[in-house]
């Protein structure tokens, strides 16, 4: 291993090491990667002038018409999640399946996917359903630990069902990898990966989970009744139900519609849903109180995620001009078993790493750096890889100690909640998450194959 390679692994050591002391995460990345840029080049071992390249770079990222479509479906979510829909789905859902044993937590699952489709942030799905449905369910003989894990992994659906956040930065990570390793192999008419082929491939896995969820409410309500009891809370009154879940479905049906169907890019999409939870949120309360403590929300999560990816671009640069990509692929090549044991092993680094690092440093520091070496090798598909990474990801929001879903429950759960409660309850869906992923490794079908159909191949 030369001394370049050698630096490139420190690079990326100190990179996760203020990370876990609790670094900013753009900050680090940027920081981190100057300090390791000037000690290259004082030592001989790369030019500083590389940097020069940095404008340009993010220039490039700014004016992606791909991260474009973040701000609106960032304001559709806010906006959304400001407009009580959420509250009066919660309810509504509630009382129809409150009468089955087990049927409030099949209400949180639903519309825990219904939400995650509509807004797609884990936060705000989490603080709405625990400040909702975790006092009902206690309330009526639910055991604590079924509720919190219900609750919090129905919240992280929001980070697999299109149209999510995680899927955007991370299909704009995995089209530039695909692309890489392309033009690495003499094509120079590379192929791309679109958000859209990741918006359709994450619909098979995302519908898996909910039903997985579901199977696995059934089973504790069928062994343990005494843990999710069933509710007499009367009838819901299905034209109010019907006209509530009427407006949000046919967001989603014109949003996700047309980027699948190729009507609208997913900018223009975006577009139409961000006009679309601005008429919504109309209907329900006076625009102009909510307007401007939405608009604030979305620029700060906005300006969060564009600085993560300026920092993300000087570290990759400064990655690659150490020799790390070259290392990485041929560590990836050596593997015993080919493309499948490369893949697995990226796979379980991915997952551990969940435990320390959150989705968006896993995509922006870990991705770029695996997925071109991946990508060069033969028979795996990008979407298949994209979908992988993203359901992996996913736990990153689940399991302890920094899962951000966890916190978020934790400050909006009753008393009788403790912090071991939502930490046992949410063991059994992490499980389900890998049994998903071992579901998407058999059959990779189930994330490929709507997508090519789309596409027509």
């Amino acid at each position: 291993m030369s001394l370049p390679e050698i630096l490139s692994i420190l690079l990326v050591a100190a990179a996760v090491g203020a990370l876990l002391i609790g670094y900013p995460v753009a900050l680090t990345l940027a920081g981190v990667s100057l300090a390791f840029a000037l000690l290259g080049d004082a030592l001989g071992l790369m030019n500083i002038a590389i940097l020069g390249a940095l404008p340009q770079r993010i220039y490039g990222v700014m004016t992606n018409d791909v991260l474009l479509a973040l701000p609106m479906f960032i304001f559709m979510g806010v906006m959304l999640e400001q407009s009580r829909i959420a509250e009066e789905l919660l309810e509504r859902v509630g009382r129809l399946f409150g009468p089955l044993r087990g049927g409030l937590g099949y209400a949180v699952v639903l519309v825990g996917a219904l939400l995650a489709a509509s807004t797609g942030l884990v936060g705000a799905t989490a603080v709405t359903m625990g400040l909702i449905m975790l006092p009902s369910m206690l309330r009526h003989g639910y055991d604590p630990r079924l509720a919190s894990g219900t609750v919090a992994a129905s919240a992280t659906l929001a980070q697999i069902v299109p149209p999510s956040t995680v899927l955007i930065l991370l299909g704009d990570q995995i089209n530039i990898a695909f692309q890489a390793a392309q033009l690495a192999k003499g094509s120079f008419a590379p192929d791309v990966v679109s958000v859209g082929d990741l918006f359709a491939g994450a619909l098979g896995p995302g519908l898996l989970l909910v039903v997985l969820y579901l199977v696995y409410i059934a089973a504790v309500a069928w062994l343990k009744p005494a843990s999710a009891p069933a509710v007499a809370t009367g009838d819901a009154p299905k034209g109010s139900l019907l006209e509530i879940l009427l407006a949000p479905v046919v967001l989603i049906v014109a949003v996700l519609g047309s980027i699948l169907f190729g009507i609208a890019t997913p900018t223009e999409a975006a577009s139409v849903g961000a006009v679309g939870s601005i008429l919504l949120a109309w209907r329900r309360a006076p625009l102009a109180p909510m307007l401007r403590p939405v608009v604030d929300k979305t620029a700060q999560i906005t300006a969060m995620i564009f600085l993560i990816l300026i920092g993300a671009t000087l570290f990759s640069l400064v990655f690659r001009a150490l020799g790390g990509d070259d290392m990485v692929a041929r560590a990836l090549t050596d593997l015993p078993g080919g493309a499948n044991g490369a893949v697995l092993i990226v796979m379980l680094a991915v997952f551990l790493l969940g435990f320390v690092m959150d989705a968006f440093e896993i995509i922006f520091v870990v991705v770029p750096i695996v997925a071109p070496a991946l990508l060069k090798l033969p028979g795996i598909d990008p979407i298949w890889l994209g979908i992988m990474i993203a359901v992996n990801l996913q736990t990153s929001y689940m399991h302890p100690p920094l899962g951000p879903t966890l916190f978020f429950l934790r400050g909006v759960a009753p008393p009788e909640i403790t912090t071991r409660h939502i930490y046992v309850g949410i063991i059994p869906f992490v499980a389900i998450q890998l049994v998903a992923l071992v579901v998407l490794w058999f059959w990779p079908a189930l994330a490929t194959a709507l997508p090519h159909a789309f596409d027509g191949r």
